[in-house]
């Protein structure tokens, strides 16, 4: 195990996280660094640089993953991996993804200052769209790598404009020529902010996160007819907003009905020809349920589309529902765990065990190896928005746990 005294530099993290909000910054605060755009070229390569100028070596897989390498005493030994997302929301905040890939930039930085070489190599990662805001898949980067979604059928995606994702890839120059698929390697691990309010709210530093909830996410699509506002009376109208609205209110209910773990969300909506005096004849959103139970998410995924169905059908409008992810909740790795737990306990930080609400890069990378995560607090439990706040303090919490437990998995005997 590393030592508490071999502390990482909280000040040098801040001002990282602070500059790497450049890219793309808003004038409210927050960052719009939307996957695979311009401006997150240039994160990336503000990424590359700094992690060549420590002498580590940066390669790139066909999905745009970014995997940056320090050499360990044993060369035998698989890499211990941790990192995060650079991207963001389109109105996000500075944190969120960011806290992750900036702590293990600090990681690799205090090793190199230290002059410490870990037994096992070490890998700092920047996984590809997190986020889904721009192609509607979360978590592509690294679900193509996991193999949850085809390398072909992730390229194929386009955004609102019909740029796919293989254009989109192009035109930054950041379609690697690695494969992207798993590689051997021994754990991973992702440091990142609640996005909830439970740690800030009982006055703890740190989340042990034992695993991540199920969900199931749909894209609907309601087709009514488009008419007169004016002219067109009740018995004739075939209104696909009033359609949504029904449906979302049905989101709505199930969610409620599982109390306090319940989650559901429509989170876009897109409606034609959106104007004043036209009744909508189409309208696209997104729908999605979480919970910490598998059999909620399952049982959903069984009643759900015909009960939508009918409340659209009873319109006289049609839904087509298509199903884009599905995943069981994932357990993390007990061994990765407890490292987090250890070193939290070493270092004096106030801390529980707890389960994600939301979906990280962790949760597939955990189908494919070992793999923990930490989480720091957040204002209000505030994330996906421009007013995201944590800490300077925090973060430092939180990087130095990051520090413990990706060096004693990496000198661990074996």
């Amino acid at each position: 195990m590393s030592g508490t005294n071999q502390r990482i530099d909280g000040k040098r993290l801040w001002d990282s996280l602070m500059a790497m909000a450049r890219h793309g910054a808003t004038p409210k605060g927050g960052v719009r660094r939307l996957t695979l755009t311009d401006i997150d070229r240039a994160a990336r390569d503000d990424f590359r640089t700094q992690c060549e100028a420590l002498g580590l070596t940066v390669r790139v897989d066909a999905i745009g993953n970014m995997f940056a390498r320090r050499a360990g005493r044993d060369p035998s030994r698989l890499p211990v991996l941790f990192g995060s997302h650079l991207d963001s929301q389109p109105s996000g905040g500075k944190y969120d993804g960011a806290l992750g890939v900036m702590a293990g930039m600090e990681v690799m930085r205090t090793l190199h200052d230290l002059n410490i070489t870990t037994e096992a190599p070490l890998e700092l990662v920047n996984w590809t769209d997190e986020e889904g805001s721009r192609f509607g898949y979360s978590l592509m980067g690294s679900g193509t790598w996991a193999g949850i979604y085809p390398l072909a059928q992730s390229y194929a995606l386009r955004d609102i404009e019909g740029v796919s994702v293989e254009q989109a890839l192009d035109a930054i120059g950041y379609r690697g020529a690695e494969p992207a698929e798993p590689f051997p390697a021994d754990s991973y691990f992702e440091l990142h902010i609640e996005q909830g309010p439970i740690l800030e709210r009982e006055g703890r530093q740190i989340g042990i996160v034992t695993g991540a909830q199920a969900q199931i996410w749909w894209d609907a699509r309601i087709t009514g007819q488009d008419s007169h506002a004016g002219t067109t009376p009740p018995s004739t109208r075939r209104d696909a907003l009033v359609a949504a609205a029904r449906i979302i209110e049905l989101v709505d209910q199930r969610m409620r009905e599982a109390g306090e773990d319940g989650r559901g969300t429509v989170g876009f909506l897109h409606v034609l020809p959106n104007s004043r005096n036209v009744i909508p004849g189409e309208v696209s959103f997104s729908i999605e349920f979480r919970h910490p139970d598998s059999a909620r998410i399952a049982w959903l995924a069984e009643t759900f589309p015909a009960e939508a169905t009918a409340l659209v059908a009873a319109t006289g409008c049609t839904l087509e529902l298509t199903e884009l992810l599905r995943f069981a909740a994932q357990p993390f790795d007990p061994e990765c765990v407890a490292l987090v737990e250890q070193a939290a306990t070493r270092l004096g930080y106030p801390s529980r065990k707890m389960v994600s609400g939301a979906g990280h890069d962790a949760v597939y990378v955990a189908r494919r190896m070992p793999a923990a995560m930490i989480f720091t607090p957040c204002k209000d439990g505030l994330s996906h928005n421009e007013a995201e706040s944590i800490e300077p303090a925090e973060a430092e919490a939180g990087c130095q746990v990051l520090f413990e437990a990706v060096v004693a998995r990496a000198n661990r005997s074996t």
